[in-house]
């Protein structure tokens, strides 16, 4: 018996996922275990598996088709066997049938008697040229409804020597399509339609393919020497559509304060080069050079240690108080931005969090993180400075309380010890869930952050 491969949930917040490339082919054999596709989810590139053994019978989507969670993506069985559950998932995925169709003795579209087994559905003959165009059909006229299911319109009035005629049979179009297409030169005959039956509507001939007009059609008038497009659409990528909803979940509902301070990282700065790194070690591994996001993300691990009413989470009817510190790193990826973690940050030391958060980054920039390694923080930290921005307000990642931003480090002309200096300076702005950190706890938080920066050995206390 044939078995349905559905698009299962390969992340906690998946809802859909783009099939990104078919690893097995329709007729290849296929192990449990083994990997069928590729699927983008919300947050990485991850691999759907088979559950079942066989042969591949049939693919149900494309690559590139973005499918809801349990939706039937392919069948797996025996070579020769029914997949009539493939079938169906085509139509649940969104993907057409593969059916073939005869042209029916019938010049315009009539009620026709269901189509036996090797009997397929009629489809209406090409119309002679000159033929006429089909008008709105006049008030009150109602569809009926075939002993197939189909729904059939009646017979529309129709005026005189209007309507298009290609190769292939008689042109359905909109008369607005038809108005646009005569306006810009377009033929008619040559574009796909989108609408209802096949039938071309307005939107189909803004499609780059339908813009060129024939050889034969006028000449429009030129923008200037090769023209760009005015604008483009792109469609939204899983992640891109995640990180919107995201969003909306934490600007909306939660609100939101923000807590901004100036620190000084002279001492940081110094002790940072002091600690050297980037060379290699005895046994010929890279020895990895501490970054000031790394130094930043240890002392706000510390931190929460302190403050534990800023490492929770808002849970609607409950606060989750966390006993671990896993602190969340935004970074940055070409469709937007994704959170992986450093589980237990408060325990490791400086080139532990160097090592690990350099391996987390790359492998998030290719789409090839676990969905362990990018859920489960209980705070995070995003740091712009080294794009040049002094000072920003980040968007909390929800369910978690907090967030700091870091800005860059300038140096700047203090009093220090009574003279003026200058120092090396960065401002960092925290983002506070009002719901779970109240102000003042909130500020003891950053004041406990600025201390360590400020004179590191309060980190060894």
């Amino acid at each position: 018996m044939s078995t349905n491969v559905v698009m299962e949930a390969l992340s906690p917040t998946m809802e859909e996922g783009r099939l990104v490339e078919w690893k097995k082919q329709e007729g290849e054999p296929v192990a449990v275990g083994d990997v069928l596709a590729e699927v983008e989810t919300d947050k990485a590139v991850m691999e759907l598996v088979a559950r079942a053994g066989g042969t591949l019978l049939r693919q149900v989507v494309q690559a590139g088709a973005t499918v809801p969670v349990s939706e039937v993506v392919a069948v797996i069985g025996e070579p020769g066997e029914e997949t009539a559950a493939g079938e169906q998932g085509k139509g649940a995925a969104g993907q057409e049938p593969v059916s073939q169709a005869q042209p029916s003795p019938a010049p315009t579209e009539q009620a026709a008697p269901a189509p036996g087994k090797d009997r397929p559905e009629p489809m209406p003959r090409a119309a002679p040229a000159g033929a006429a165009e089909e008008r709105p059909m006049p008030a009150g006229a109602a569809e009926r409804t075939t002993p197939a299911g189909r729904q059939v319109r009646p017979v529309a009035q129709v005026a005189p020597n209007r309507q298009p005629v290609t190769g292939s049979g008689r042109v359905k179009a909109s008369p607005l399509a038809r108005r646009i297409a005569a306006e810009r030169g377009i033929d008619i005959g040559a574009v796909a339609g989108s609408g209802p039956e096949g039938r071309v509507v307005a939107r189909d001939l803004e499609r780059p393919a339908a813009a060129a007009p024939p050889t034969t059609a006028p000449t429009p008038l030129p923008r200037g020497p090769e023209a760009p497009p005015s604008f483009s659409d792109v469609p939204l990528t899983q992640i891109r559509k995640t990180i919107a909803k995201r969003l909306a979940q934490s600007i909306g509902p939660i609100p939101t304060f923000y807590l901004t301070t100036e620190i000084d990282m002279e001492r940081v700065a110094e002790g940072r080069e002091a600690l050297g790194g980037g060379g290699q070690r005895d046994g010929g591994a890279a020895e990895p050079k501490i970054s000031f996001n790394d130094i930043v993300m240890k002392t706000v691990a510390m931190a929460l240690r302190q403050h534990p009413a800023c490492n929770a989470w808002w849970q609607d009817d409950h606060i989750r108080y966390w006993n671990e510190v896993h602190v969340s790193m935004a970074v940055a990826i070409e469709e937007g931005l994704i959170t992986p973690v450093i589980r237990h940050t408060d325990t490791k030391s400086l080139r532990e969090i160097a090592v690990e958060s350099r391996d987390l980054a790359a492998r998030a920039r290719e789409r090839r993180l676990k969905p362990d390694e990018y859920t489960g923080g209980t705070f995070s930290v995003s740091n712009l400075g080294m794009l040049d921005i002094d000072e920003f307000t980040a968007v909390i990642n929800p369910p978690e309380a907090g967030i700091l931003a870091v800005g860059r480090m300038v140096p700047t002309p203090v009093v220090h010890g009574g003279q003026v200096a200058v120092r090396r300076r960065m401002r960092v702005t925290m983002s506070c869930d009002h719901r779970v950190i109240d102000g003042a706890t909130g500020a003891q938080f950053l004041k406990t952050v600025k201390g360590m920066l400020e004179n590191p050995l309060a980190m060894v206390y």
